[in-house]
């Protein structure tokens, strides 16, 4: 008999990891003309995680959405469609549609006051001015969702709304670029191990 709940608790533990499902956001606007812009870095992020899994995204409602699965863990990975200032309508519709809890949701964003490249995992949090941040937090009437944010340095000669629209320049491209392979892992860290020790390993 003890043999014979230790096998059915196994097999409780294992399908429970197996039925585990994450929603990855990347933020950004659709269209070729906002391509390699510092708001896009979410875009960038997720195309380039993408074809590490060797996948491809698919045209879905609300979004582009592609499905890969890590260690047992169901993963998709989100690129709105709706635009940045409602990426919220997104974000709840495919949370709602996949039965994803809120913890198990991470929201890729620029962030004009991290240096260019370097990132920042939070658990929760206010929008700190960021449209899509503040229309997600309208949607999901929460403030208690996992975001990474991204640096894209600032110009503050310039117009930030001009800034965060601007293209990276080469060198830029390359900073941040150059980060991506490390970034990765942060999310793989944070679908494995959960916010608390990916904000512990990769914040920086």
């Amino acid at each position: 008999m003890i043999c014979q709940n230790a096998f059915f608790i196994f097999v409780y533990i294992k399908t429970s990891a197996i039925m585990d499902k994450f929603l990855i956001v990347g933020l950004g606007n659709p269209g070729e003309k906002y391509y390699n812009t510092r708001h896009n870095i979410g875009f960038e992020l997720l195309d380039f995680f993408c074809k590490k899994y060797e996948s491809e995204f698919e045209t879905y409602r609300f979004g582009q959405i592609s499905k890969i699965s890590i260690k047992g863990s169901k993963v998709l990975l989100l690129k709105p469609n709706t635009f940045m200032n409602l990426s919220g309508k997104s974000v709840k519709y495919w949370m709602q549609q996949e039965n994803i809890k809120l913890e198990n949701i991470l929201i890729i964003v620029d962030d004009l006051n991290l240096p260019l490249g370097k990132i920042r995992f939070r658990a929760r949090g206010s929008s700190g001015g960021h449209n899509g941040l503040e229309n997600i937090e309208q949607a999901l009437d929460s403030l208690e969702y996992p975001r990474l944010r991204i640096g894209i340095g600032n110009d503050k000669n310039s117009n930030q709304i001009d800034f965060v629209l601007g293209i990276f320049n080469s060198d830029e491209y390359d900073i941040i670029y150059s980060n991506f392979d490390l970034i990765s892992k942060s999310i793989n860290s944070f679908i494995l191990s959960g916010i608390t020790i990916t904000m512990n390993n990769f914040n920086n």
